[in-house]
């Protein structure tokens, strides 16, 4: 078979988890409630942006992004696995692992840069409140969004690009779902470039994600230390303590990751439940970190339920 025809058709096998038979429903079970509900709770904070007027400001339009992005990684990937478990079939074509791969990888990308752009907006928020309204335009939160998405984009396909030149001469992913990593081991040709390129990307968002987030929230503190008023320095706190909670769990979880892609002698299963646990727990817990720990989006929540109880 030539390269053309196995690239087009090639099926591979994939990892999956070894659950014995007994087992298999209750995970499933498991892992469709947790799917669901990451999904309904992501959902909702979409819903709530959109249909209350109250939030059509920079701040929520930033972080509409975020919900949205957090339903493309779990749903590239959760549904996929959890059919797997339910038929303990365990392959897929070459084409469809490559988009699910792209789509995890955009995912991953865009998260940092999306929490960078919103530290950004937090930081004038707070350090500029008077130009707030002059700098955080329309115009510039459209802009500030386009520049996420279509950075993201360029890295990530420059990626898959380079990856798709490379002929394949094995069909074992080994991984639960598609990634680049994986994709790479079944090539036979030299993958230098695409290990170069991938270390290049990995440490151009974390410097400027963390970088980023570093400096605005070290003069935000400074800020809020200089200004006297309680209830500004209490608003200010409140404001950013979800922020820097969904950023703190996303690096965490992400370099546990990357950890162990680095020690081959790691347990299957450890491996296989925390490449899991990076596409699970961000769109998991995202969602209800800001639900809680925003004021305008808990109350106007509790408002739609309280309505529709007393409709009831």
């Amino acid at each position: 078979m030539d390269n053309t025809s196995l690239n087009s058709s090639f099926v591979l096998n994939m990892q999956v988890f070894d659950i014995p038979s007994v087992g298999k429903y209750p995970a499933f079970l498991l892992g469709i409630a947790i799917y669901f509900f990451s999904v309904l709770c992501n959902l909702a904070v979409l819903v709530v942006i959109v249909v209350e007027c109250r939030l059509h400001t920079p701040m929520y339009i930033i972080l509409f992004s975020l919900p949205l992005n957090d339903l493309i990684g779990i749903t590239s990937v959760a549904p996929q696995v959890l059919l797997s478990i339910l038929t303990e079939r365990n392959m897929t074509y070459y084409p469809l692992c490559v988009f699910q791969a792209f789509l995890t990888h955009m995912y991953g990308g865009a998260e940092l840069l999306i929490l960078t752009a919103m530290a950004f907006d937090r930081y004038i928020a707070i350090c500029s409140p008077l130009r707030y309204n002059t700098i955080m335009t329309t115009h510039t939160v459209i802009k500030l969004i386009a520049l996420v998405w279509g950075f993201d984009f360029i890295l990530i396909g420059t990626l898959f690009v380079l990856l798709l030149r490379l002929p394949t001469c094995r069909n074992n992913i080994s991984n639960v779902f598609c990634d680049n990593p994986s994709l790479l081991k079944l090539t036979c040709a030299a993958t230098v470039v695409n290990n170069i390129y991938g270390l290049f990307i990995t440490a151009v968002l974390q410097v400027i994600s963390i970088s980023a987030v570093i400096y605005t929230y070290i003069k935000i503190l400074l800020t809020c230390l200089v200004k006297r008023q309680a209830d500004a320095r209490s608003k200010a706190i409140n404001t950013c303590v979800s922020h820097l909670l969904v950023f703190v769990l996303f690096q965490f979880v992400s370099a546990f990751t990357i950890l162990l892609y680095r020690f081959e002698n790691i347990s299957s299963n450890l491996r296989k439940i925390s490449f899991m646990s990076s596409m699970l727990f961000p769109p998991l817990l995202n969602p209800l970190i800001y639900g809680l720990k925003t004021k305008e989006i808990r109350n106007t929540l509790m408002k739609v339920f309280k309505t529709r109880v007393s409709i009831k």
